[in-house]
């Protein structure tokens, strides 16, 4: 894939810039940066803090993969992980479906958002965005317990250009092994950089309350494969709230 870089000095959200580019038609290796978000989110909407110049914060516009949109989290997670591994030499864990981890702290996270023309999928969009500069202090206070940086991590200056240049051919191996092999291939090696292994008791949340379960692993269409107590189950939405 050959990838054009638009670069911003600070976007509400990289993913929504990426969107409305790619219901312009920019094509797919459009890939927006930015040096600071104002209202960058992750999942469900929570807000996801992106300070100017200390974190990564990019969104890329991919092709379709309709019949495996559910696994892009994975796959862009496993990339985002091997992008760190490259640019700093750490070892991050994943916890499904789409959060990058150290020490039991969130290093990043990935949004994946698309769009639909009569119920056709038109696009989709990659965001990932991994804290890269901060020091402890530059956390907001609620944050600074269970959030971490690359800087924190590695105990030194990490580049956001060199996690940059790292994840986007990293995305594009992913994604093409994604299509090549399916949604197993990409399930299991998601299942082994994951920091919770089979047997783990979960604490999960549907929205009616936390509850326990069983981790047993995570099938080829991407769910979570959990025993709770009223019997085995597989969740594709449900917050996971152990670290």
């Amino acid at each position: 894939m050959r990838y054009t870089i638009v670069r911003r000095t600070a976007v509400p959200s990289t993913n929504d810039e990426a969107k409305s580019l790619a219901r312009a038609g920019a094509p797919p290796g459009t890939a927006v940066i930015a040096g600071a978000q104002t209202a960058g989110r992750g999942t469900k909407g929570r807000a996801w803090a992106s300070p100017p110049g200390l974190g990564l914060y990019l969104s890329v516009i991919l092709e379709p993969p309709a019949p495996a949109l559910a696994l892009l989290p994975l796959a862009a997670g496993l990339a985002a992980r091997e992008a760190v591994s490259r640019a700093a030499g750490l070892e991050a864990g994943l916890k499904w479906p789409n959060d990058l981890l150290w020490g039991g702290r969130k290093l990043g996270g990935i949004l994946c958002e698309s769009g639909f023309t009569g119920g056709e999928l038109d696009y989709c969009v990659v965001g990932v965005g991994i804290n890269v500069g901060q020091e402890a202090a530059d956390f907001p206070p609620g944050l600074r317990d269970t959030a971490v940086s690359l800087r924190l991590s590695a105990g030194r200056p990490v580049a956001a250009a060199a996690v940059l240049d790292a994840f986007l051919p990293a995305l594009e191996e992913w994604t093409a092994r994604l299509a090549a092999e399916g949604g197993a291939a990409i399930a299991a090696a998601f299942a082994a950089a994951a920091v919770h292994k089979v047997g783990d008791l979960l604490l999960l949340d549907e929205g009616r309350g936390p509850f326990q379960a069983r981790y047993e692993g995570i099938g080829p269409d991407g769910a979570l494969l959990a025993a709770a107590s009223d019997g085995p189950r597989r969740f594709l939405a449900v917050d996971v709230l152990s670290y």
